[in-house]
């Protein structure tokens, strides 16, 4: 898609193929996140059977040992911002003017996400919809020293890659 390329081209998301490694929290938040990949949207759920996308981002850092809000919008005004040539594994990227979607970062361009409702848990380029900004969970963590991305379960990119823009 345009807008990805366009993205990584700029420079934003740092030194292509530069590799950042996600804090010991971060990365439980990531594994939690890929795990959940095939579960169904709905609208209100903190899983474990389906999630809508703050319930999925709010779980997977529970699961790293971090509580944070519940909604994507408090999750944007009350977790710290970090710049999108910052990003690391972990970090929370949020979409649409009013921050009414969320994902996760998986790292090398990628989120793991609910998109929307009759869709499911899944990962899909950064930009696929307009992003808003970044936050870090645990800023200030230091990065574990050697992480290994989890793998991605067959059928991770499938399915349409827009969230919702609006409740």
């Amino acid at each position: 898609d345009a807008a990805q390329r366009e993205l990584v081209a700029s420079g934003a998301l740092g030194a292509p193929g530069a590799r950042r490694a996600p804090s010991a929290r971060g990365e439980r938040a990531v594994r939690y996140a890929v795990a959940q990949i095939g579960k169904p949207y709905e609208w209100g759920a903190e899983g474990p059977a389906s999630f809508d996308c703050s319930g999925l981002t709010q779980r997977a850092w529970g699961a790293g040992g971090r509580e944070i809000p519940r909604t994507s919008q408090e999750q944007w005004a009350r977790l710290p911002r970090v710049p999108l040539r910052q990003l690391r594994p972990g970090d929370l990227v949020v979409y649409f003017p009013k921050a009414t979607h969320i994902a996760l970062y998986l790292g090398d361009g990628l989120v793991v996400h609910a998109p929307r409702p009759g869709a499911k848990v899944k990962v899909s380029p950064l930009a696929a919809n307009p992003l808003l900004g970044a936050v870090r969970p645990d800023r200030g963590a230091t990065p574990v020293p050697d992480y290994r991305p989890p793998r991605l379960p067959a059928g991770a990119r499938a399915g349409a890659d827009t969230g919702l823009s609006a409740p």
